[in-house]
């Protein structure tokens, strides 16, 4: 896979030769960033609006040096009934949040690479949707990205070694893919920038386990850096 060879820079110490990000063999793996869930939209997470230019930064300097992108969405299909139990009832009730084929569960505006829809029946079927040379969409069920989906086949046939978090809400989906993909054995950095939800408590919990804490203009900077040879 063709990209910059240096790690990435680390916002904390505490990083070793086991944990340091390898930037040459990184994957972007967004988490959540959907119309419905921005500020103003039916699901609203507060901040993550906020977080979202910063995202598409991520996203295109990614894309801009051959990196691969995927991104995790949520779709709530009230026919199927397949939704977390905490918000299975609302779903149910006809609360119409992450609805497939609705604007507001697709990819927040500056995300992908074009205005692209989501293909809701290729992806509620357990099938990634190729938006280019090295970016997809793949539908998550639950709170991690790893969790009955194609992420680690995804990214094991990308040849990743380092998986790069950004998106919508820490404490709940942000967070449990990082445990996914620690658990997995990946190198795992958090850009703390480029993620609603993210506090202090998050940054203590996230060095402890070696993950290491990127701001999102270091790494653009860091991509843009190898770019220029």
């Amino acid at each position: 896979m063709s990209g910059p060879s240096h790690a990435a820079p680390a916002a904390r110490d505490g990083l070793d030769e086991h944990t340091a990000p390898r930037l040459a063999s990184a994957a972007l793996v967004t988490v959540d960033v959907q119309r419905d869930l921005l500020d103003d939209g039916a699901f609203c997470v507060p901040g993550t609006s906020a977080v979202l230019p910063r995202v598409g930064a991520l996203a295109a300097a990614f894309r801009a040096t051959g990196l691969p992108v995927v991104h995790l969405v949520r779709l709530y299909d009230p026919a199927s009934g397949d939704v977390d139990r905490c918000r299975r009832a609302a779903v149910a009730a006809g609360q119409g949040m992450l609805r497939p084929g609705t604007a507001g569960s697709q990819l927040a505006p500056g995300l992908g690479p074009a205005d692209v829809e989501l293909d809701s029946v290729r992806l509620l079927g357990g099938h990634p949707q190729q938006l280019g040379p090295h970016e997809w969409v793949l539908y998550k069920p639950r709170w991690g990205g790893f969790y009955r989906t194609a992420l680690h086949e995804q990214l094991g046939a990308a040849g990743v070694s380092t998986v790069v978090v950004a998106g919508c809400n820490f404490p709940n989906c942000p967070r449990t893919t990082v445990y996914e993909a620690s658990e997995r054995d990946y190198r795992v950095a958090l850009v703390t920038d480029a993620v609603s939800g993210f506090d202090d408590r998050g940054a203590a919990e996230l060095s402890g386990i070696g993950v290491a804490l990127v701001t999102a203009a270091s790494l653009v900077e860091s991509l843009a850096a190898s770019a220029r040879g």
